[in-house]
């Protein structure tokens, strides 16, 4: 088939053919229902001057005013039988002088000129040409009768809007539930959720962006994964190659001048440091969708080893309940000594003031800090990325910047977070808040 054929038969499931044809088969419908209102109303509002000439025919066919009341009843009655309506014929003193059928309304005294009585249907009064009334109604036996509108012109305009309203909502709401849906997927891959895949439903353009977002989608994933393993594998083959430096520097220490030897084994360490967070980044990226199981953890046992642990004066305010949440007992360590490695590489000297202890909402508040110059307020935020480095701070100080990193990844994993406060006093203080 060629193209301009797929294109001829393709073009009702263009969603602007779509949505064109819906406006204009709703302005086609309410233009009818508009059309037949108006002209049913305006037989109604039009009985005016028919009555005028019915009030005509009357005069002709009922006697005269001074006629006795037996004969007005015996001419109304005839008159009845032909029209099939119940009438009552009043004098101009608006009194009764004869009725035939169900009874009527009054006659108003508002009443002046001939029209529905009371200005609305059924009922009809007719001024007759020497001051005598006859209102009448046409009687539910005749046939062909038209009943009267049940609504005035603006009450079915209103319901002419509301029939066309609800009937097009339908129809448009099911072309935007599925750009609605196209919109959440979206924001969800924004937000690294790259499994995230849409169904494709139709053929029409929305169709065709719900197929290409889940291509993209597919690529973008197949490519970060192969990102992912690729730095995993790199990482890990790298450790074979610093082994053997270690061991080389090892065996040449006895020749190597003193200052020359510290200096490989602290480039050793920290591209060894490196490699190592390398790899657990890699692999808590590598499971963020996957469910774990986690165990008991007595945090407070946990934060007091690595605090023994540490080489710096410390202050350590523990609580003295236990504090046990669920969760990886590795990753947790990892968390707590990255921030008291921080605080100890750039406080300082300063002593290292940590502080666990249980917060309202049944949460555990982990707070480290020093008395090192501190992190700007612009900056507290941005130190939380991988590999970023404070303006001004020294390689030499250690340090490879995904430390803060990772840290934020383990409280994320857990179901936490940490944030870097500020303080009145000099120096930083990071918080780590944990669901127990």
């Amino acid at each position: 088939m060629s193209d301009a054929k797929k294109s001829w038969f393709a073009w009702p499931n263009r969603l602007y053919v779509r949505i064109y044809l819906a406006v204009i088969i709703s302005l086609v419908i309410g233009g009818l229902l508009v059309v037949t209102a108006w002209r049913w109303n305006a037989e109604y509002r039009q009985i005016g001057p028919s009555l005028e000439s019915f009030a005509a025919i009357a005069a002709d066919v009922l006697p005269p005013a001074y006629a006795t009341n037996e004969e007005q009843y015996r001419a109304l009655r005839r008159w009845q039988s032909r029209m099939r309506a119940d009438l009552t014929l009043y004098s101009a003193e608006r009194e009764v002088i004869a009725s035939i059928g169900k009874p009527l309304p009054p006659l108003d005294d508002e009443q002046t000129t001939s029209g529905w009585l009371g200005g609305t249907p059924p009922f009809y009064a007719v001024k007759l040409p020497d001051g005598r009334w006859l209102v009448g109604e046409r009687s539910e036996r005749g046939e062909g009768r038209r009943r009267p509108p049940p609504f005035g012109f603006v009450t079915t305009l209103a319901l002419i809007g509301l029939v066309i309203g609800i009937g097009c909502y339908p129809i448009v709401r099911r072309l935007t539930r599925r750009l609605e849906r196209l919109q959440t997927s979206v924001e969800a891959l924004g937000a690294g959720q790259l499994s995230t895949r849409i169904a494709v439903e139709g053929r029409d353009e929305v169709a065709s962006l719900a197929a290409s977002f889940n291509r993209s989608a597919t690529r973008i994933e197949a490519l970060v994964n192969a990102q992912k393993t690729l730095l995993a594998n790199a990482s890990h083959e790298l450790r074979s190659p610093l082994a053997r430096i270690r061991m080389a520097v090892e065996l040449t220490a006895s020749d190597a001048q003193p200052e020359i030897r510290d200096e490989l084994k602290r480039n050793i360490a920290e591209l060894d440091q490196l490699i190592d967070e390398i790899l657990l980044a890699s692999r808590l990226d590598a499971t963020a969708d996957t469910a774990q199981a986690f165990t008991p953890v007595d945090l407070t046992a946990l934060v007091a080893e690595e605090c023994a642990r540490i080489s710096a004066e410390f202050d350590a305010e523990l609580d003295s309940d236990t504090l046990e949440l669920p969760g990886d007992a590795r990753l947790l360590r990892r968390m707590v000594r990255n921030l008291l490695e921080n605080a100890r590489r750039y406080g300082n000297g300063t002593p290292i003031n940590v502080r666990l202890t249980r917060a309202a909402g049944n949460k555990i508040v982990l707070q480290v800090c020093d008395g090192g110059p501190g992190v700007p307020a612009g900056e507290r935020e941005n130190i939380f990325e991988p590999f970023y480095r404070l303006s001004g701070a020294s390689e030499r100080e250690g340090g490879v910047g995904l430390g803060l990193s990772l840290v934020r990844q383990i409280a994320r994993r857990h179901g936490g977070e940490v944030i870097c406060v500020g303080r009145d006093e000099p120096g930083s203080c990071f918080e780590v808040t944990l669901p127990a």
